[in-house]
């Protein structure tokens, strides 16, 4: 026979135990979560700070803090370009006259040309644009981690951390313009300027023509192409450019563009 109370006292027990057990997980969960962001945040700061010391002479903790309190334990659709101000003081901009080259919609054919000639530089060749380039993160109200998935897309929300990132980087690199730059734009699209594109809405609108001299214009054909340098678009590009500064337009295929960047004994200026 088994003794008075001898059940309840095993159910208090079990129900005890029961209860550690949850507390348990719940603290063993919350351990793997948290190291697991800050593996995510690890990771992310490891690519930024591998690229950034590539760029010698650059305080590169200094730059991750700067840009780190751009977006971290905020709303990712409230992060304003504004927010990236400090960043750019970290790492300001460096004029490159002469060399400087923009592009809408023909990054792959810019970026091949400036990886295998030293002729030109565009804004993912400079520190802050290289650092970044091809990179998701954002913050979320309360946390002090960087995430780099479900983060706000580009079309999400206009103030999102990484679409305010490239407006302001874009900005500022526009801003140290000078001599004579370069912009390749796509021929074979209907429109090869737009004014709602970053080139048309930020960088074109912060040339100086105290500063650039002219703005020649690399419009990128190919086969069946679509435009050419009397393009509607390219007169409103004109219109927009600050009054002193020169515009040229040149029609260049994007096999003559190939060859010369793989026949480094082709001057730079005969490329086009």
């Amino acid at each position: 026979m088994e003794p008075v109370g001898y059940r309840p006292r095993q159910k208090k027990r079990t129900k005890r135990c029961v209860v550690l057990i949850v507390l348990l997980l719940i603290i063993v969960l919350g351990v793997a979560l948290g190291l697991a962001l800050s593996r995510r945040t690890e990771t992310f700061k490891t690519t930024f700070m591998d690229r950034c010391k590539k760029f010698e002479g650059n305080d590169c903790e200094k730059i991750w803090a700067a840009f780190q309190q751009a977006y971290v334990g905020k709303d990712p659709c409230k992060v304003p370009m504004e927010a990236y101000d400090p960043l750019i003081k970290a790492a300001p901009f460096k004029p490159s006259c002469n060399r400087m080259m923009f592009w809408s919609k023909t990054k792959d054919v810019a970026h091949d040309f400036t990886d295998k000639r030293d002729c030109f530089v565009t804004l993912e060749d400079t520190l802050l644009g290289s650092v970044l380039d091809g990179l998701t993160w954002c913050g979320k109200e309360g946390s002090n981690e960087t995430f780099t998935s479900d983060c706000p897309e580009w079309a999400d929300c206009d103030d999102n951390t990484v679409r305010s990132f490239w407006s302001r980087v874009s900005a500022a690199f526009a801003e140290v313009a000078c001599g004579d730059a370069t912009a390749m734009l796509n021929g074979s699209i209907a429109t090869p300027f737009s004014q709602y594109s970053i080139f048309g809405s930020i960088e074109v609108k912060r040339f100086n023509s105290a500063n650039m001299r002219s703005l020649n214009v690399v419009l990128v054909t190919q086969e069946n192409n679509v435009s050419n340098c009397s393009n509607a678009s390219l007169k409103d590009l004109q219109k927009e450019l600050d009054k002193g500064i020169k515009y040229n337009c040149k029609e260049v295929s994007e096999a003559q563009i190939q060859a010369c960047s793989s026949n480094t004994e082709i001057p730079c200026h005969a490329c086009w």
